[in-house]
């Protein structure tokens, strides 16, 4: 079994590089199985859920080959199957962009109900309504999600709520249909934005992302495309709140700071200095941290993903803050843990009550999902003492060289490996 140390107290101090971003590479891995044509992505984050995509890509008769450390040559051209097994959709939430890329394609897919952290209730209702008003056929069968169709016509779909996947998985379906597929209250994540611009590299007629309305007409070729795929502003966000917990100074690398002018306003209310430049930032403190409120939100309001994270920073803080989780159902069991380190936190179904304690303390803890992990191994570098993170796969699905990358910020973190007998291997990080 494989856990994180963390010996806290240690300001962290220097500079750190952001990879590409998760949610956008896990969705543009399937959109290349659009293109009629091999592609090249740059900027690809090594994490387990692109290791996971690049997996399934292969079991469909892709070829996938690394020209650098972040640059992957796909060809997809020739693909033998359109079924995902389950053994791999399991892995991760987002294999179900194979059912829109592969739909798009072939006209049929067969994908495993999606995997990833549980974090509630997540049901696919509105990329399945998405893909039946373009004329697919969907069931069922013994846990696979099955859609076919003899031709894909453009059509206007409205979705019942906002929906990052479904507006992703819509577009993918329809880039290569007959007509002007339109969607109305669509997500306006970065991610969609990167999606939509990858296709458009490719010579898809994508319009309006990044808005809530978008249009796509229809093409019938998509040739071969170069394309560097986003930064990830919830792993820069992140570092920032990382930088911010342990009184730091740190200069964050390759980064888009209009994606995170959300987080930056909501941590500067909070107290923390930051100075954004073209491509970076810089992130400090100086003085007592002050209590807030935050309610998540589809961007561009606070992202979910950073809520596990503020809301560690919080317990620092001065009062009493409230933290109102508006998207996922289950996004508090990070709560206990925190509990373990100190933390004062009380939880009403999607509101947790956070009173500041100043000073967490090391302790043993489990990370439950990814972002929940981040927040942990945050706290861990905040507080007094050892904190040891089990289940660290979790965190490992999105944050690249993560142990490294804080390495070269000063934190003391390690990986260990546990075995069965009372000796422990030790990987340090150098």
């Amino acid at each position: 079994m494989e856990k994180f140390i963390i010996k806290g107290g240690r300001r962290l101090t220097g500079e750190v590089e952001i990879s590409g971003a998760k949610n956008a590479a896990v969705a543009i891995i399937p959109a290349v199985i659009l293109s009629d044509e091999p592609c090249i992505l740059e900027n690809v984050p090594k994490i387990s859920d692109v290791d996971v995509a690049f997996k399934i890509l292969a079991e469909l008769g892709a070829s996938i080959e690394y020209l650098e450390n972040s640059t992957v040559r796909i060809d997809a051209t020739n693909l033998i199957s359109t079924v995902v097994p389950y053994d791999l959709a399991k892995l991760m939430r987002a294999s179900y962009y194979f059912l829109g890329s592969l739909f798009g394609k072939y006209r049929t897919a067969r994908v495993s109900m999606p995997g990833g952290c549980y974090l509630g209730d997540r049901p696919i209702d509105q990329h399945l309504k998405a893909f039946v008003s373009i004329g697919a056929v969907t069931a069922l069968d013994h846990g696979m999600i099955d859609i076919t169709a003899d031709e894909i016509k453009g059509a206007p779909i409205f979705f019942d709520l906002v929906t990052v996947g479904a507006t992703i998985n819509t577009m993918l379906a329809a880039v290569k249909g007959n007509g002007l597929t339109v969607i109305e209250n669509a997500a306006k994540e970065p991610q969609i934005v990167d999606v939509a611009n990858f296709l458009n590299s490719m010579g898809a007629d994508i319009m309006g992302a990044g808005t809530d309305v978008i249009k796509i007409r229809g093409v019938k070729y998509l040739r071969g495309s170069t394309y560097s795929i986003i930064p990830d502003q919830i792993e820069a966000g992140t570092y920032m709140v990382a930088a911010a917990a342990t009184g730091g100074n740190v200069l964050i690398k390759n980064v888009i700071p209009k994606h995170l002018e959300t987080i930056t306003n909501r941590l500067e209310k909070i107290g923390v200095n930051i100075e954004s430049f073209d491509d970076s930032i810089r992130v400090t403190t100086d003085g007592p941290f002050i209590k807030t409120n935050i309610r998540t939100a589809p961007h561009p309001g606070f992202p979910t993903d950073m809520q596990p994270l503020i809301a560690t920073l919080l317990c620092l803080a001065e009062g009493t803050s409230i933290i109102t989780e508006d998207i996922f159902d289950d996004r508090f069991r990070y709560v206990d843990e925190l509990r373990r380190m100190g933390a004062e936190i009380s939880v009403d179904g999607k509101v947790a009550v956070i009173d500041g304690v100043g000073k967490l303390m090391g302790a043993p803890v489990n990370a439950p999902d990814l972002r929940a992990g981040a927040a942990l191994i945050v706290a861990g570098l905040a507080a007094s003492g050892v904190t040891e993170i089990d289940s660290i796969s979790h965190i490992e699905r999105g944050y690249q060289n993560i142990i490294e990358k804080l390495h070269r910020l000063g934190a003391d973190i390690e990986k260990i490996t546990e075995t069965a007998a009372p000796e422990q291997t030790v990987a340090k990080a150098g």
